[in-house]
């Protein structure tokens, strides 16, 4: 149940086995986790009408070119960077915060996605950094040890948002659509 309301098991993605009802079933099938869907599609609505954009300078329209994954999972780098790369986004990694910072000083990216558990620091201090050496680059936190504190404080430094793993690829280039249909820069 706290994975449905936590959104890591979506209707139609899984199936389980239930012995009194013969066999497979979808999730969304069985009257008594139905209700766990409900609330999430709910609080998933309410999450997009109060998700304000990131502070910034209105423009027309807003291009994301380039993107920064910083990670420390090199198989989830390489998939979502070739996920990226076939929309035509320009994509580097970095794996520690030391390499996050080295790359942010070769290139400003428009946009990063930084995990918040890195082996040399964390992802919120990293953010901070980002924010002074490029306040108009978007961050967005992505972690497996998401809480509501930590998306308050997410938030209260800057991030544009917060996905929690596991992600799809589609929850990666929702969210830059997102970003881009704001029309913020």
């Amino acid at each position: 149940k706290s994975w449905i309301s936590t959104g890591k098991i979506k209707p139609g993605e899984v199936v389980v086995y239930r012995s009194g009802f013969s066999g497979w079933r979808k999730p969304e099938e069985l009257n008594e986790i139905i209700p766990y869907f409900r609330r999430y599609e709910k609080a998933q609505l309410r999450k997009i009408k109060r998700r304000k954009p990131a502070r910034g300078i209105l423009s027309e329209k807003t291009q994301i070119k380039n993107i920064l994954i910083i990670d420390d999972e090199k198989d989830l780098c390489q998939l979502l960077g070739d996920a990226l790369s076939s929309h035509d986004y320009n994509v580097k990694f970095a794996h520690t915060k030391k390499n996050a910072l080295s790359s942010l000083k070769e290139q400003t990216p428009d946009m990063v996605f930084c995990d918040l558990k890195l082996p040399d620091g964390d992802g919120m201090k990293i953010l901070s950094k980002i924010k002074k050496i490029s306040p108009g680059t978007i961050v967005n936190i992505i972690t497996a040890y998401g809480s509501d504190e930590t998306r308050d404080e997410a938030k209260r430094l800057g991030a544009y948002s917060f996905i929690d793993k596991p992600f799809s690829e589609e929850d990666i280039l929702g969210n830059i659509r997102e970003f881009c249909k704001a029309g913020v820069k």
